[in-house]
């Protein structure tokens, strides 16, 4: 072990490592039941999405073992499996095969970046205020999405209102009621510093309901989407529902998907898998002492290489893309410094497919607390964004994609106004030198996109 991960070299050992990766995997395994009832929105099959999530999980995790020989844990990304769901299938009308086609070619594409200089050349070419707007408003669409999955947000005259409470309370109102309840106890688990305090809200919330079903509160009605929360199974060796998504992102239908449509959602995945991995890896790293004398960190090749083989597999398996979680901070606080943090939950993952039917069963009122609480994490970046009037020019394009992403309901409308407005802006206010010439390229083809499309 200490061959391998050099632990005595980081000052670190074996007990910790693992104790470091088991609480790594409490602090993010609630993707196991966000990502499946997000990604089952798009059509997908919830069990495969599991299956699918927790073995692109196994294998990000692994990679970055052995390969990077860091603690960061990888697991379906927070935001991309929003995109991909709500905006390229719901918004767009592509099929979640052609989505995950999609993924998989960023995932490529992700490959030949990180094996030369290319992708620190693109990340240095986007302004550090709009790379911080984009974290931020995927924040809140994310915690939008919440809102709705609560049955809290709903279509009114105003275009949303909260919802009515009262209105069919033993069904959509007590799930509303219970959302809330549950966005409480997560925060207050997560400010008391509690480990895994947002999979803890999950499960407290569930638990909730299954108490409002026992006491009558809750009246389960199939027919109009409010199933039993009681679960009839906890464990499975079944594996064969992967199958309804394994391989299939490379049997797509390409009728009335234009090649400039597909080419932008390819690009606004390597986009914002970029610069949240690059972001979480510099992030972490920091808080760790990893970095050298020059504030870089040496194995980042190695890394953004894992990063990138996990997603082109999870793509294959049925995943939107996969990503380093910022959640191995809480790994790195309690210890960890070497790769064998992450196996640790790479093995947490692989043992977690075995409780497939106990995820799936999770309700979305229960699960939309969560995301409520990682947009509120996501929403951190708002506090490094400069008011000043000499920044202006910086700022004010940041804000523009931070609305657009929740109001438009699109990460790539964020996107595209964020690099839009960024060159105008700064054109009309003499300020050119600041911008790189990529950013001149991406504001046209965006431009183009509004144009033609």
């Amino acid at each position: 072990m200490d061959r391998l991960f050099k632990l005595e070299e980081n000052n670190t050992s074996v007990r910790t490592e693992i104790a470091a990766g088991v609480t790594t995997f409490m602090t993010m395994a609630y993707i196991l039941a966000v990502n499946p009832s997000i990604l089952s929105d798009a059509g997908m099959n919830a069990n495969a999405v599991l299956l699918a999530t927790a073995l692109a999980s196994v294998i990000g995790c692994f990679l970055m073992g052995f390969r990077a020989n860091l603690p960061f844990a990888l697991s379906a990304g927070m935001g991309l499996n929003a995109y991909l769901a709500y905006t390229v299938v719901g918004g767009m009308g592509i099929s979640w095969h052609v989505a995950l086609l999609a993924v998989f070619c960023e995932g490529v594409i992700f490959i030949l970046l990180s094996l030369t200089n290319v992708r620190e050349a693109i990340f240095n070419a986007i302004p550090l205020p709009l790379k911080r707007g984009v974290s931020v408003g995927i924040g809140l669409f994310i915690a939008f999405i919440g809102l709705q999955n609560a049955g809290l947000a709903v279509d009114a005259s105003t275009l949303v209102s909260i919802t009515n409470f009262t209105q069919d309370f033993h069904t959509h109102g007590i799930c509303a009621l219970l959302a809330v309840i549950g966005v409480f106890l997560t925060a207050v688990l997560y400010i008391r510093n509690i480990r895994g305090s947002i999979l803890l809200g999950i499960i407290a919330t569930w638990v909730l309901g299954i108490l409002c079903q026992i006491t009558g509160l809750y009246t389960p009605d199939p027919a109009h989407g409010f199933f039993s929360l009681i679960p009839t199974a906890f464990i499975s060796f079944d594996f064969s529902d992967l199958s309804k998504t394994f391989g299939e992102c490379f049997k797509t239908d390409f009728h009335n998907v234009g090649i400039f449509n597909f080419i932008a959602v390819i690009f606004a995945f390597l986009f914002v898998d970029m610069f949240d991995t690059i972001g979480t890896l510099i992030g972490v790293s920091t808080k760790a002492g990893m970095l050298d004398e020059n504030g870089r960190l040496p194995a980042i090749r190695p890394a953004l290489l894992s990063d990138a083989i996990a997603t082109a597999c999870g793509a294959i398996l049925g995943t939107s893309t996969t990503t380093t979680f910022v959640e191995s901070s809480a790994g790195v606080a309690a210890g960890g410094r070497t790769g064998l943090t992450a196996i640790t939950t790479g093995v947490l993952f692989l043992l977690s497919t075995l409780f497939s039917p106990l995820f799936t069963a999770i309700p979305s009122f229960a699960t939309a607390p969560a995301l409520i609480m990682v947009g509120f994490l996501m929403f951190e970046g708002i506090k490094d964004l400069k008011f000043d009037p000499d920044t202006m020019t910086d700022t004010l394009p940041a804000y523009l994609c931070i609305i657009a992403m929740p109001l438009f309901y699109s990460i790539s409308e964020g996107i595209s106004i964020g690099c839009i407005s960024y060159v105008v802006i700064n054109l009309l206010c003499g300020k050119a030198k600041k911008i790189t010439p990529l950013m001149y390229v991406l504001a046209v083809l965006f431009v183009c996109k509004y144009i033609f499309l």
